[in-house]
């Protein structure tokens, strides 16, 4: 066997008592050669890895390569070591790396691909663990340029925008060093990517968007996310965005997105506080009428053991509802505010104080059964108006999202506003930069086995103008691992993030039927609407409701998001379900993890990778290739872009130059005869005065022009035929039209004078 190899130069000692780098070594990888902590001297680290050895031999023609002989090597790397060894002899030994048994006709190959991918634009790079993407695009005939090695500190793979389920917030230094590890010293795949290393990338796959600059690739580069996406798939963004969907759409976003406020808003925190208070009201006339038939009894016979509240609450409830009705129908507007039986700031924490007693620590309402038809009645109007009072609930539940965190973190569920209210006053950095964003938490979604879930569903955009939206016909379900309960309000049992759920372990009192590794697919969950008679809504409730949210939550962006040809980006979005089946979007997430944490994310993960390539690369070149389980959804009709030009418009023009002859102009009235008087100094500025006699005409405008002796002369030539004897013997019009004549003249002759002077 011959190994190549590449003879080191001997080493350079240098001013003060240190060793440099192999000569054509230290050019090549820098990073390598590090420096330790002096003791008494500075030493030399281990020799550099393999990989830079072989970018010298690369270089060359693979035809070229000088073989040497192994034992010749041998010899060379153990004299070098003894030296170390005498040198420094208190250092242990360190091993001496192998050189890798490289056989031409693979560098032949290597270098025949890397030419024809380089000509066909086909080189990729790819930040974090993806390993379907590489081997997908190797397939298709791509070569990796490696981006810079791995930064050794914990990388957080997703934004702060994104979702984070599985493993994928792993150290990913550690991850790239396994992947290193186990690659074979003499693979074709590095080979060519060390042959493509000062090549440009013309596809980049990466977890982060601020790792790629979207503005700075040219147009034949693609990039797999757009600049700006981050105005819907932020908590605060979503939350604004959907608000304005009635200038884009006619969809009322309380159809399908849970009211939403941002608490660091001073106005949005007081409309928090009006919702709080009259969805408690909301609350307790659902609670009065689902209660009062079992209840009321009971309670009447034990009152002296139970505690009680007055009937005035419901009252105060029926009154507080009245008015949101007349605000709603504008019925308000010719009422005074300071005249209005509204309840002031101590009335309503009262009525807080009772509510609590009463849907929370199960205290009796008296008299509560004369309510019940009243209760009913104000509750049917309010269903018209409140699409959100099915999924409302009785508890009056609120969940918490701090807008910069990701994966769940620091979510939390609460049920009493001075308790919100105080959460976020805590963290005034937060509040200044309006991030804390307050929820309506879907009391009554539906639920399998008792077991609350939410689904995960992946969509695709390929262009934000015309905007065009592929939708994934898979998804999967995500379980938490204790039964659902509006009483406790533990993360364990309404969050079901992979990322929450993998630190709890399942309760021994979920139902069975729930799967242990907390994970449903698409076909599993169809399986059990089949078992409760409900398959046929999975078509006709669930999926087109899913696609109307996720193109009205694009809709509200599209004029934030800067529109890139050759950009695109996966999405996956988090929606529950209803009672009544119907989808509620949650949030959206950039980077949505690709992590096999269970047998069901090991399928759909990778084919959602390879399905995305297919649809952003294979449709380039063939517009009816196969796109795997995507289906566009919606392409909107192209709008020509108006060009920009910027906010402050910019005048430009040039100097208008002046020219020697001043134009005066006087306006006279005289009933005296026209006269022209030249003054005897040529050299000072001349005016002329100007008098007509017509006693029935109107003033005339004439112009007395100031100019040079010579010009003055060839005036006064021109001028001398008007006088007052040939204006008593000529008629008014000819007298005017011989004057128009002569001042005309001497206008043209005086410019010409200026012109020939170059003035």
């Amino acid at each position: 066997m011959v190994l190549l190899g590449l003879t080191c130069s001997a080493f350079r000692k240098s001013k003060g008592e240190t060793f440099g780098a192999p000569v054509g070594l230290s050019a090549l990888s820098p990073d390598v050669w590090k420096k330790q902590s002096r003791v008494d001297h500075l030493s030399l680290l281990s020799a550099p890895p393999v990989p830079p050895l072989l970018s010298c031999l690369l270089e060359q023609d693979a035809e070229s390569i000088t073989a040497v002989p192994a034992n010749e090597i041998t010899a060379q790397r153990h004299t070098h070591y003894a030296a170390r060894q005498c040198c420094y002899p208190g250092r242990l030994r360190r091993s001496v790396p192998s050189l890798p048994a490289i056989k031409v006709d693979r560098l032949r190959t290597a270098k025949a691909a890397v030419e024809k991918a380089v000509k066909m634009r086909k080189v990729f790079s790819v930040q974090g663990p993806y390993p379907v993407i590489r081997t997908a695009l190797w397939a298709r005939g791509w070569v990796e340029r490696r981006l810079p090695g791995p930064v050794h500190r914990k990388l957080d793979c997703h934004s702060d925008d994104d979702d984070g389920d599985g493993d994928v917030n792993a150290d990913v230094s550690v991850k790239v060093d396994e992947v290193e590890k186990d690659e074979k010293l003499d693979d074709m795949y590095g080979l060519m990517s060390r042959l493509v290393r000062n090549e440009a990338t013309y596809f980049y796959w990466t977890t982060r968007r601020d790792s790629i600059d979207c503005r700075s690739l040219q147009n034949d580069q693609m990039t797999n996310h757009f600049a700006n996406a981050g105005t819907f798939t932020t908590k605060v963004g979503l939350c604004m965005n959907l608000r304005n969907l009635q200038w884009f759409d006619t969809a009322d976003p309380d159809t399908f997105f849970p009211r939403c406020y941002r608490l660091g808003a001073e106005d949005e925190k007081q409309a928090f506080i009006e919702d709080f208070r009259r969805t408690a009201c909301t609350s307790l006339l659902q609670h009065v009428v689902e209660t009062w038939s079992w209840k009321s009894n009971e309670a009447e016979l034990n009152d002296m053991e139970h505690h009680a509240v007055g009937p005035e609450i419901i009252d105060k409830a029926l009154h507080a509802c009245q008015e949101f009705l007349s605000v709603l129908r504008h019925s308000d507007i010719d009422i005074n505010a300071e005249s209005t039986s509204s309840l002031n700031e101590q009335q309503w924490a009262t009525f807080l104080q009772d509510y609590y007693m009463v849907v929370h620590k199960c205290a009796v309402i008296r008299g509560s059964g004369e309510f019940v038809e009243r209760c009913e009645a104000m509750l049917a109007r309010l269903q018209e108006v409140c699409p959100q009072l099915q999924i409302d609930g009785l508890n009056n539940i609120w969940i918490i999202k701090p807008g910069a965190k990701s994966r769940g973190r620091g979510i939390m569920c609460m049920n009493h506003l001075d308790e919100i209210l105080a959460l976020v006053d805590t963290d005034r950095a937060m509040m200044k930069e309006s991030k804390w964003v307050v929820q309506k938490y879907i009391e009554r979604p539906l639920l399998v086995y008792g077991t609350k879930f939410d689904l995960r569903q992946w969509f695709l955009v390929t262009d934000w103008n015309p905007l065009t939206v592929w939708f994934y016909n898979d998804c999967y379900l995500r379980f938490s691992t204790q039964p659902y309960s509006t009483k406790n309000l533990h993360s364990s049992v309404h969050l079901c993030n992979n990322s929450i759920q993998k630190h709890f372990q399942p309760s021994h009192d979920r139902h069975p039927g729930v799967p242990e590794d907390n994970m449903w697919s698409c076909s599993q969950f169809q399986s059990f609407l089949q078992q409760q008679g409900c398959e046929e809504e999975w078509e006709s409730v669930v999926v087109p409701g899913m696609q109307q949210a996720v193109v009205h939550a694009l809709q509200t962006a599209q004029d934030l998001v800067e529109p890139r040809k050759a950009s695109f980006e996966l999405y996956g979005a988090d929606f529950m379900l209803g009672k009544d089946l119907r989808p509620w979007l949650l949030e959206i997430n950039a980077s949505p993890t690709m992590a096999c944490s269970t047998a069901v994310t090991t399928r759909l993960c990778p084919a959602v990778q390879v399905d995305t390539l297919r649809v952003v690369l294979d449709r380039r070149t063939d517009p009816n290739a196969y796109t795997g389980g995507f289906q566009l959804i919606y392409k909107q009709a192209s709008v020509e872009v108006p060009r920009y030009v910027g906010v402050h418009l910019l005048v430009k023009g040039a100097p208008i130059r002046q020219p020697g002859l001043v134009l005066r102009r006087q306006t006279i009235t005289s009933n005296t005869a026209l006269t022209i008087h030249f003054p005897s100094d040529q050299s000072s500025l001349h005016r002329t005065e100007t008098r007509y006699k017509a006693s029935n005409q109107r003033p005339h405008l004439v112009a007395g022009l100031c100019c040079s002796g010579k010009e003055n002369q060839e005036r006064k030539r021109l001028l001398t035929a008007i006088s007052p004897k040939q204006e008593s013997s000529t008629s008014k019009s000819s007298l005017s039209v011989h004057r128009d004549k002569t001042l005309a003249e001497a206008k043209r002759r005086a410019q010409e004078n200026i012109n020939t002077d170059g003035v």
